[in-house]
C-alpha cells in the first residue's frame, strides 16, 4: 500500500482516518493541511490527537516533499526550478507569468521514452514515472516559493502525460478538489504527443481537463521522423482518437505545431494541415523552435510563421504564434533537461 498522503485524493484520505477510528470530517483538515499550507510534516496535523498522528507515522505513513535543487530566472518573468525527488531523481518544472496569469508546466515523467527529435528531454534516458503526489508536488512547492496565485497547470513539462496516464488523471483531481489547490478542471491542459488509446481513454473519463495534440506536420512520413511514436501511431490513427474524443466530450482540442525552419514550415504544409483538420474541431498553437546543444534543428522564421497563420486563419481555424519565452534559461517547450545533455 502507497502511504504518501500527498499521493491521496480527499476521499482516500477520509477512509485512511475512518479505518482508524477518526471521524471523516476531519479528512479535509488533513487535505487541505498538505496541498494550501504545504506542510509536510504528520505531527503537525494538529487537528488530530497526537496518539493518532503516532499510529499513523508509525505504521510508514508521510507526506512526500521536493526538493529545490535550483531556480533560474529569466529577465522575461520565466522562472525554472530544478526538483530531486526522494530516490535523487531530478525534474524540472517551470513558472510562466503570461500578463500577470500565472501558469506551471509540471513535469510526469522522470526523461521520457518517446524521443522527439527536436525536444531535449527526449535525449535523456527515462527512469520512471512521477507518482500522482510528485506532479502535485511542484504545484504546492512553487506556488508557496513564488508567493503568487497559480491560475492554469500544464502538463507538458519532461515526458509524456498519458504515458504515466493514472497518476497523471489523479494530479488533475487532487490539484482540481475545492479543499486543496482548487485548480478548475478546465484550467488544466494535458499536452500529449498523441497517443490515440489515451486519448480515447480520456474520452471516458468523468471529468475533460484541456487536451493538446502535438501534430507538428500534417505529412506523416515526416512526422515519423521527428516524433518516433508517429511509426506505431500513424496520422489516420491519431485523428480518429481526437475525433472519438470531439464526439465524446464536445471539447475542443488544441493542436500543437513546433516551427522549425526548412522542416515543416512550408507554406504547402500549412494548407496541407488544413486538409488534415478538415472535421476536426480544433485550433492550432504555432511554437516558434526553441533551440538545445541536443538537436540541429533552427527556428523558423517568424515572418514565415506569421505568414503560416495567416494561411490557417483564413481557412476559419483559430491560431496563435506561442514566440520563445524562458530560452535563457532553458525553460522554453522542447528545452527541459538541456542542461544536463552531454
Amino acid at each position: 500500500m502507497d502511504k504518501d498522503l500527498k499521493n491521496k485524493m480527499l476521499a482516500e484520505i477520509g477512509s485512511i482516518i475512518t479505518g482508524y477510528g477518526g471521524k471523516s470530517y476531519l479528512a479535509k483538515y488533513v487535505f487541505s493541511f498538505i496541498h494550501q499550507h504545504n506542510i509536510n510534516d504528520i505531527n503537525l496535523f494538529t487537528t488530530l490527537p497526537k496518539e493518532f498522528r503516532t499510529k499513523l507515522t508509525e505504521d510508514g505513513f508521510f507526506i512526500s516533499n521536493l526538493k529545490i535543487v535550483e531556480k533560474l530566472q529569466d529577465p522575461d518573468g520565466t522562472a525554472k526550478y530544478l526538483f530531486e525527488t526522494a530516490d535523487c531523481q531530478q525534474i524540472e518544472s517551470v513558472l510562466l507569468d503570461e500578463s500577470g496569469r500565472k501558469t506551471i508546466c509540471v513535469s510526469t515523467q522522470v526523461g521520457c521514452r518517446l524521443g522527439c527529435r527536436f525536444c531535449a528531454t527526449g535525449y535523456l534516458k527515462f527512469a520512471r514515472n512521477l507518482t500522482a503526489g510528485e506532479i502535485v508536488d511542484q504545484v504546492i512547492v512553487i506556488s508557496a516559493d513564488s508567493g503568487c496565485k497559480i491560475n492554469n497547470i500544464v502538463y507538458m513539462g519532461m515526458g509524456e502525460p498519458l504515458d504515466n496516464y493514472e497518476n497523471t488523471i489523479k494530479a488533475v483531481r487532487i490539484l482540481a478538489d475545492p479543499a486543496g489547490k482548487n485548480i478548475g478542471i478546465r484550467r488544466q491542459t494535458i499536452s500529449t504527443v498523441g497517443l490515440p488509446d489515451g486519448i480515447k481513454k480520456l474520452a471516458d473519463e468523468d471529468i475533460y481537463p484541456r487536451l493538446a495534440v502535438s501534430i507538428h506536420t500534417p505529412d506523416d512520413e515526416l512526422r515519423k521522423k521527428i516524433v518516433p511514436a508517429a511509426k506505431k501511431y500513424p496520422l489516420p490513427v491519431l485523428l480518429a482518437a481526437m475525433k472519438h474524443y470531439n464526439q465524446k466530450t464536445d471539447r475542443r482540442i488544441t493542436i500543437e505545431y513546433c516551427m522549425m525552419e526548412d522542416v515543416n514550415d512550408s507554406l504547402e504544409l500549412a494548407r496541407k494541415l488544413i486538409q488534415l483538420l478538415r472535421g476536426l474541431h480544433a485550433s492550432v498553437n504555432l511554437i516558434e523552435y526553441n533551440p538545445h546543444p541536443g538537436a540541429d534543428f533552427k527556428p523558423a522564421d517568424r515572418d514565415r510563421i506569421k505568414m503560416f497563420k495567416d494561411i490557417l486563419m483564413q481557412a476559419g481555424i483559430e491560431t496563435i504564434i506561442r514566440f520563445r519565452r524562458g530560452t535563457s534559461i532553458k525553460a522554453a517547450c522542447g528545452q527541459l533537461g538541456a542542461d544536463r545533455l552531454k
